[in-house]
């Protein structure tokens, strides 16, 4: 990570600029950096950075233990939640708690803390010591993944159909190598060997022209692709949970340490718009608009930009003028809330300057910091963009609610200013440049001179997060699997305690209805037919039969056109989704090319309910 306190661009020699790209084309970044340092200087409010106390490896693995969901296995107490958890675990990601869990008891019993609970306790192994062996290598298929000798835990869902998949890349006419992704299969399960070239690669150059990025292309399978939205809170919670562990098993598969940066308390502001961290500018504005999911001065610095800067040139890259810039800060402060702000002043670049300066001036990173360090490493150590790109993927699912829906809004914006390269003259990699300092900068951290160097590095990252912005905010089907397990698993457990607090005649008389249920389900539930609830619409329920090729937009289209041929009083038409409720999943908003037939199967316990889709 870069610092306020480092903003001086390294001399550079012939050896330097080869270890990422040419000094020229640097030029945008470091500029960035001192345009950053003129501003800080112009009297803004610096943060207080709170100390927080170094902590031992032992206290970092219980931070771990707890941040995955498995806090029980540190307090020893026998929860639904973390039994459920290792439940549901692949093979590498099992090791990888066991790996954590053995750290963190041996750091315990030298300190002769409180006792703790034997590995073999939880895992049922021999050997309390994880083994970590390179999985057999097995044939590679067309779609180009290795898949482990080993299956994991979990079953994949069906064949991917034919024409069910995703393009993602910015330019349809680009010459970049194609290549499909997967989220049938856990990343970590899917490395069959580790990279050779493990040291760091000081002769790797990250090439600017954005062809030499490859266009992957993500294959839908019968459930079809979900949106980190489309869940319900308590689901991607688990997701979080499962992210992380993945995330620790991934570096683990590559041979790489996955360090972890303590959380640094930042005592922001705790009113007004900059300075303030996400969450209180959310708690505010969803007093007056609710349900919103990015702060209303960010979303109107975006509109302004849009409206009126996307075509500008240079854009982002040419400095506003940083008195000015301050001066229209402080008058945003006063007059914003109060609707009284004359946006029609604020020229482009000066609007520029102003979302730059918001995004730098949260007190906690836009991109969180725990793990950002740990992911320039892996850069720099593996030069493959699928295995970046899935490390990414995963620390996208790591961050909380506020952060992940503002940086997709950004990165969504950064997006069009990629797509009106012809007319502002700012491409991918200038884009990338200009926008690094910003998010890799932040105050009250120190920087030596190897994390300046990685100048390149952090620009490479943004260069990701913007291309393949669409693939990052898809959650992987393999950890929707996990999440069902989980639910599976924790209503097992309920019904078992319910059972057994509820003594010998609450057993007869379950026995009596499990009698009765067979009649009943076949009477009134047949096999392949779910009922489909619509209270918006006319006909708010219908009994459908579902085949092998029945898909969610079948159903939407037809409560549409039995909604059609009622009075249509309303004539505004609201995006209707199907979603699936209850069940092994909380809330689930289905993919319009999801394969119904499959997701009952995975889930016939569940609810149909066609609604409108949440912005």
């Amino acid at each position: 990570m870069l610092s306020n306190e480092s903003l001086h661009p390294p001399m550079f020699s012939r050896s330097n600029s080869q270890a990422s790209v040419d000094s020229t084309s640097m030029e945008d970044f470091w500029c960035e950096v001192e345009s950053i340092k003129e501003n800080s200087e112009q009297g803004q409010e610096e943060q207080t950075l709170l100390e927080v106390k170094a902590a031992d490896e032992g206290e970092l693995e219980a931070e771990w233990l707890q941040d995955v969901g498995l806090s029980t296995l540190i307090s020893g107490a026998e929860e639904e939640d973390g039994q459920a958890l290792l439940s549901t675990l692949t093979r590498t990601q099992a090791a990888a708690v066991q790996r954590r869990y053995n750290t963190y008891t041996q750091t315990m019993r030298k300190k002769n803390k409180h006792t703790v609970r034997d590995v073999r306790d939880i895992f049922g192994v021999n050997d309390s010591s994880p083994t970590f062996e390179t999985v057999p290598v097995s044939p590679v298929p067309s779609n180009g993944i290795q898949l482990p000798g080993q299956k994991p835990v979990w079953k994949s869902s069906p064949l991917f159909p034919a024409n069910s998949r995703v393009d993602c890349g910015l330019d349809k006419d680009s010459p970049s190598v194609r290549e499909e992704l997967s989220y049938e299969i856990s990343f970590s399960e899917s490395i069959t060997e580790v990279p050779k070239n493990r040291e760091r690669q000081n002769n790797q150059r990250f090439k600017k022209d954005d062809s030499a990025l490859p266009k992957f292309i993500v294959r839908k399978s019968q459930f079809g692709l979900t949106e980190v939205g489309d869940l319900s809170l308590e689901d991607m919670k688990k997701i979080r949970n499962l992210s992380l562990i993945e995330l620790t098993a991934f570096y683990d598969a590559l041979g790489i340490e996955l360090k972890r940066n303590r959380t640094e308390r930042i005592k922001g502001r705790e009113n007004g718009l900059f300075g303030v961290p996400l969450a209180i500018l959310l708690e505010n504005d969803q007093k007056k608009v609710p349900g919103i999911k990015v702060p209303l001065i960010f979303q109107k610095l975006l509109l302004k930009l849009e409206e009126t800067g996307l075509e500008t040139e240079g854009i982002l890259r040419v400095p506003g003028s940083a008195s000015r810039v301050k001066n229209l800060r402080q008058e945003i402060e006063i007059k914003f809330n109060e609707d009284t702000f004359d946006w029609d002043q604020v020229r482009n670049n000066d609007a520029a300057g102003l979302l730059k300066m918001f995004i730098r001036e949260l007190p906690s990173p836009l991109f969180t910091v725990e793990y950002l360090p740990a992911f320039i490493t892996l850069v720099e150590k593996v030069s493959k963009v699928k295995l970046q790109l899935q490390a990414l993927h995963l620390l996208i699912m790591l961050l909380p609610d506020a952060n992940r829906d503002t940086a997709k809004a950004f990165l969504q914006f950064l997006k069009k200013i990629v797509a009106n390269e012809g007319k502002n003259k700012m491409n991918l990699w200038n884009v990338s440049m200009i926008v690094a300092p910003n998010i890799f900068i932040y105050k009250g951290k120190h920087a030596n001179r190897e994390e300046m160097q990685a100048a390149a590095t952090t620009a490479h990252i943004v260069r990701l997060l913007i291309k393949y912005q669409d693939i990052l905010w898809t959650v992987p089907s393999f950890l929707i699997s996990q999440v069902r397990k989980m639910n599976e698993a924790t209503m097992n457990n309920t019904k078992r305690q319910m059972m057994f607090d509820k003594g010998v005649r609450r057993l007869l008389r379950r026995k009596t209805m499990e009698r009765e249920r067979p009649e009943r389900s076949e009477t009134h539930i047949p096999e392949g037919v779910i009922r489909v609830y619509a209270p918006l619409h006319s006909k708010v329920s219908m009994a459908i039969q579902l085949n092998s090729q029945t898909k969610a937009r079948d159903i939407l289209a037809r409560f549409h056109c039995e909604n059609s041929h009622a009075s249509s009083k309303n004539t505004e038409v609201q995006i209707q989704r199907l979603y699936e409720i209850g069940g092994n999943i909380g809330l689930h908003c289905l993919d319009p090319d999801a394969y119904m037939l499959d997701v009952y199967r995975a889930n016939p316990q569940a609810e149909w309910v066609i609604k409108p889709k949440s912005s």
